[in-house]
């Protein structure tokens, strides 16, 4: 009996809760609990909702919610032939047999046609039905009660069906039942000689967030094969626990129902709830739909948001009959078909065929890892392709030489365009030079924007390039493959092959990929992988090494940049494995690393992706880097009355009467020797100047703490503007060299300039500013120091504590200090 059948005045034992998980947190927080009494006070005028009397308060439900309290009365139970007289109390009585009913588990069968479910039901209940494929047959169930140790389970065997679509009578059914009857406990029958088509089912119901054990089937046909399965290992995978069963000798059927009972009981340590990772576009169309869905409690009650959402982006028609009558259903239906317009748009692929693709690149994943072929074994294209990218021997070589050719072409392939821009910003500059007389506003756009922004702006095209790099290992599949390939060693220092997604996002941006590690299920590895991921080199850091590499290493451009990247991935090796020996020790808990089939790239998906990485580009061109160059440019410009150190104008006036222009008009060898002189004397008074600005004194300030690495208050200055991120290190760069130059380096570009700047070391010497190591401690300190703001707050959010963000930026700093000021050391000894 329900509780919604329950009448004015009368009385009942609530045995149990209903519904989906939420529903049951929520109802159980208000009293509804196994075990209690309740009783019905009156109904509203139109008789929902009810009000209720328990636990000594009123609570009013509607009758919606009411028809998923299972309850027991005293008419119910002398329809038996029971009477309480004999037993004590009404009360009593009531209590007692609402704990019999209580060890009664509601068991449904869910698999396959063929793959032994039937029989297997035969052989649990005693039962004789018929054994066969139900596809074209009557659609009904059967059921059988019988009883384990002191359980009583009842047992439906649901019909045949590959899947919980609505194409089928089968599958309707099916599907019906299990979100109108809520089945305790969901036994996913799985043919073991056909696991990749069986488990396709098995992840629909992964998304109907139901309580599932998972029954082997015909494992003795796996055995036979030579085949191998880590059960165990792929049952904590999914969540789920797994019991091998070979139903037409009844051998595991008694350890099955063990799990059964442990899962009813929640005392299965295997059993949690996973998301499928169907890929960042499609979770964010589920995302999107389930947040209208999630409006409707009386939607929410029986069916999962999610599962309801993926059923919609699959064009389900019961899915849209669940939420025909719901108050925002024109909103719904508004954004199923446009996320499904703009998944179909990016893929050009039917919305229902990717997520098939996807569940199957699930399945594929879990597999991969928990399941060896026996010699028989056919495979399939992507398995073919598989044995080579994913192979032990060649996989990871494959995979570093992918990864150099990515960077080589940022170099080789960007410089062309790069050099363009270069020389564009420059003609601008000269061409604004001539044309506007001398004022701050002149200063400003010339000096500041031009030669601040301008330097930033330069290294589009590299970054344009990486990430077409990056999209291609994304939507051909290969990105997952690579994921896989490093499991092992991830596994080595602690984390899941899964932790290298957000790893590899951060080359792109590190507060994106902060927000991946949501698809980690396991808290200290979600933890670790979001406190070493700003060590991986983002986008905003290529700009830096592009320019320094460029001016300094111009030989290996590819391989030193390959080499720093390298260095970001080994010390994020490193941090791990102290992290997990460290603040986080707990034991590992398994995933499953989905495997999507390959997929040839679409021209649209690649450009768009590049698109809009370079709108977001340019939006900081335009933001916070434009404010930042503006800042830098102000600091560097003011003071204007400075207190010269020698008489600059006197030494040029001295100059010039040494040289007149009539005596080095036709002399080559004077004019040249008159320029130098000149030149060293701006370049000695605009240094001067700069050195006593408000930036140069706040350099000069921070430059003790870093002058042991060799930087100096320039240098200084660029890191700690680079904190708001690191393209702002070059457009300060480009700002404070270009101010430092004067007139005569005009026409020279960044690059030359920071070849050509010099220093005084500690004999008064002058030496080059960027040496080889002093520029590779840089390029080093660049790559570890404090991630940039907006990765700070991301780390926060997605920690629920800014004490980790303030973590993150200490440990950051401190081993970036630590490692410039070795590469100084030992530099000097073998450079």
């Amino acid at each position: 009996m329900i509780l919604s059948d329950l009448q004015v005045n009368e009385e009942a034992v609530i045995v149990k809760i209903k519904g989906r998980g939420a529903f049951r947190k929520r109802i159980t927080e208000m009293g509804f609990v196994k075990g209690k009494t309740i009783k019905v006070i009156k109904y509203a005028p139109l008789k929902d909702p009810v009000e209720y009397e328990i636990l000594g308060y009123q609570v009013s439900l509607r009758n919606s919610e009411a028809s998923l309290i299972e309850i027991i009365t005293k008419n119910e139970i002398e329809l038996t032939g029971n009477h309480y007289e004999e037993t004590g109390t009404y009360e009593e009585f009531l209590l007692n047999k609402a704990k019999e009913k209580e060890k009664t588990i509601n068991v449904a069968l869910v698999g396959n046609p063929n793959c032994g479910k039937t029989t297997l039901f035969n052989h649990a209940s005693g039962s004789q039905e018929h054994v066969g494929n139900y596809s074209g047959v009557t659609v009904d169930a059967k059921s059988a009660w019988f009883k384990h140790k002191d359980y009583v389970i009842k047992v439906v065997d649901l019909p045949g069906t590959y899947s919980l679509s609505a194409y089928s009578p089968e599958e309707l059914y099916v599907r019906n039942y299990i979100t109108t009857e809520f089945p305790d406990i969901i036994i996913n029958v799985v043919d073991s000689s056909n696991l990749e088509r069986n488990l396709y089912l098995t992840t629909q119901l992964i998304d109907m967030d139901v309580k599932v054990v998972i029954a082997l089937n015909m494992f003795d046909e796996l055995e036979k094969k030579g085949d191998r399965f880590d059960y165990e290992k792929f049952g904590a995978m999914l969540g789920f626990p797994v019991a091998p069963t070979v139903s037409s000798r009844g051998r595991g059927i008694h350890h099955l129902f063990e799990k059964v009972i442990e899962l009813y009981e929640d005392n299965e340590p295997y059993y949690r709830h996973i998301h499928i990772n169907y890929g960042k576009n499609i979770e964010t169309a589920i995302k999107d739909i389930q947040e209208k869905i999630k409006k409707n409690p009386s939607i929410t009650d029986k069916y999962s948001s999610r599962f309801l959402a993926i059923k919609l982006l699959e064009k389900d028609s019961q899915s849209n009959q669940v939420i025909l009558n719901s108050d925002n259903y024109i909103e719904i239906s508004e954004s199923v078909k446009k996320n499904i317009e703009r998944l179909e748009s990016d893929f050009n692929e039917d919305s229902e065929t990717l997520i098939t693709d996807s569940k199957y690149g699930f399945v594929a994943g879990a597999l991969k890892e928990t399941y060896r072929d026996g010699p028989e074994k056919t495979v399939n294209r992507s398995r073919i392709i598989d044995t080579f990218l994913t192979h032990k021997i060649f996989g990871f070589p494959l995979f570093i030489l992918f990864m150099w050719i990515m960077f080589q072409a940022t170099f080789t392939l960007g410089k062309y365009p790069m050099n363009l821009i270069d020389s564009l910003v420059h003609i601008f500059g000269n061409w604004l030079h001539t044309q506007m007389p001398e004022s701050s506003l002149k200063d400003l756009l010339i000096d500041g924007i031009i030669h601040g922004v301008g330097g930033v702006i330069v290294f589009l095209p590299n970054i344009l390039i990486l990430f077409f790099f990056i999209s291609l290992m994304e939507d051909t599949g290969y990105m997952a493959r690579a994921a896989f390939i490093v499991d092992k060693l991830m596994h080595k220092i602690g984390l899941h092959g899964k932790s290298f997604i957000p790893l590899i996002i951060g080359f792109g941006c590190n507060v994106p990929a902060i927000m991946a590690t949501r698809t980690i299920e396991s808290r200290n590895d979600r933890f670790i992988t979001i406190l070493i991921n700003p060590l991986m080199s983002c986008s905003a850091r290529l700009p830096v090494y592009i320019l320094i590499i460029s001016a300094i290493f111009p030989s290996h451009p590819g391989t030193t940049l390959f080499m720093i990247y390298i260095l970001g991935i080994v010390l994020a090796a490193l941090m791990a494995i102290i992290f997990k020996k460290t603040l986080f020790k707990a034991n590992d808990i398994p995933f499953v690393m989905e495997l999507p089939p390959y997929r040839m790239p679409t021209l649209r998906n690649t450009v768009k992706h590049m698109w809009n990485k370079a709108m977001q580009y340019l939006k900081k061109m335009s933001g916070v880097i434009l404010i930042a160059a503006i800042l830098v440019w102000a600091l560097g410009y003011f003071p204007r009355n400075i207190s010269y150190s020698k008489d600059y104008k006197s030494m040029i006036q001295s100059i010039n009467t040494e040289y007149p222009e009539i005596s080095i008009k036709n002399n080559r060898v004077k004019a040249i020797e008159k320029e130098n002189k000149l030149y060293e004397i701006n370049a000695s008074m605009n240094s001067e100047k700069l050195e006593k600005s408000y930036i140069g004194r706040i350099g000069k300030f921070i430059e003790p703490v870093l002058r042991p690495l060799g930087f100096d208050w320039r240098m200084s200055i660029s890191l700690f503007a680079g904190v708001t991120g690191k393209e702002i290190v070059v457009s300060t760069l480009g700002v404070i060299f270009q101010a430092e130059g004067g007139p005569g380096l005009k026409n020279q570009n960044l690059m030359t300039r920071l070849r050509d700047a010099e220093t005084v070391d500690k004999q008064k010497m002058r030496k080059k500013l960027f040496d080889p190591v002093t520029s590779l401690a840089y390029l080093v300190f660049i790559l570890i120091y404090f991630p940039c703001v907006a990765a700070i707050a991301a780390i926060r959010k997605e920690t629920g504590s800014i004490k980790y963000g303030l973590f993150v930026i200490l440990y950051t700093t401190l081993l970036a200090w630590l490692l410039a000021f070795l590469v100084q050391i030992f530099g000097k000894l073998f450079l």
